[in-house]
């Protein structure tokens, strides 16, 4: 994989939607601290949620941040995948793990494994969190949720929480630019070159990931 190329690439279509995007949405300011998956609950399933180890991923497409479709066919071509589903670039603490992931990519790219981070964002949106973080594997938009369905991780934020997310200054709708509410659980899987998933994880409290030395320890165990 061509690092320095994809960068550059990446940079240069984003520059192009910076203008429009800064009026709609913005990558939140603050840091907040991210606990780690507790070693007894990692490589686990929430209730219903997530492709469990051994299920096959369904065919799909998705953007990348040019907006250009991307089948599910052809990223497999960079198997074996670590696939990390993130909320959005609204979430201060996907951000941190972005940020975690991007910083631990030397790693990944030394065991020949390849992150993919997905979100419902639209493509300008999810280009916003690839330039800030200068991300080198690639981002990718499904505002339509078709990777999203198709790894069981899809969820709706509570009418109820709709307005104390607007008080954040969160309208997840701006985000996605469909009109829906809906977005990932956080969840991470491996995926082999045949779509089949190696390893899985999916938690309902967003505070709180697989650290990238733990995501390294379980691709060093498979």
């Amino acid at each position: 994989m061509n690092t320095v190329k994809r960068v550059l690439t990446g940079v240069a279509g984003l520059l192009v939607c910076l203008s429009a995007l800064a009026e709609d949405v913005q990558l939140p300011n603050k840091s907040p601290e991210l606990a780690a998956t507790a070693q007894e609950q990692l490589g686990t399933l929430a209730d219903d949620v997530g492709l469990a180890k051994g299920s096959v991923v369904s065919d799909f497409s998705v953007k990348n941040i040019e907006g250009e479709k991307v089948d599910w066919t052809t990223l497999k071509n960079d198997a074996p995948l670590l696939v990390v589903f993130y909320r959005g670039g609204w979430c201060p603490y996907c951000n941190v793990q972005i940020r975690q992931l991007t910083e631990a990519w030397p790693e990944f790219e030394k065991r020949g494994v390849t992150p993919i981070l997905i979100s419902a964002d639209k493509p300008d949106a999810a280009a916003l969190a690839a330039r800030t973080y200068e991300i080198p594997f690639p981002v990718l938009s499904d505002p339509d949720l078709n990777a999203h369905d198709a790894f069981n991780v899809t969820m709706e934020l509570p009418e109820h929480l709709v307005p104390v997310y607007k008080d954040y200054g969160i309208v997840v709708e701006d985000w996605n630019g469909a009109g829906h509410r809906k977005f990932a659980v956080s969840s991470a899987f491996i995926v082999d070159g045949k779509g089949a998933v190696l390893w899985a994880n999916s938690s309902l409290d967003y505070k709180t990931r697989p650290s990238p030395q733990q995501l390294l320890q379980v691709i060093d165990q498979l």
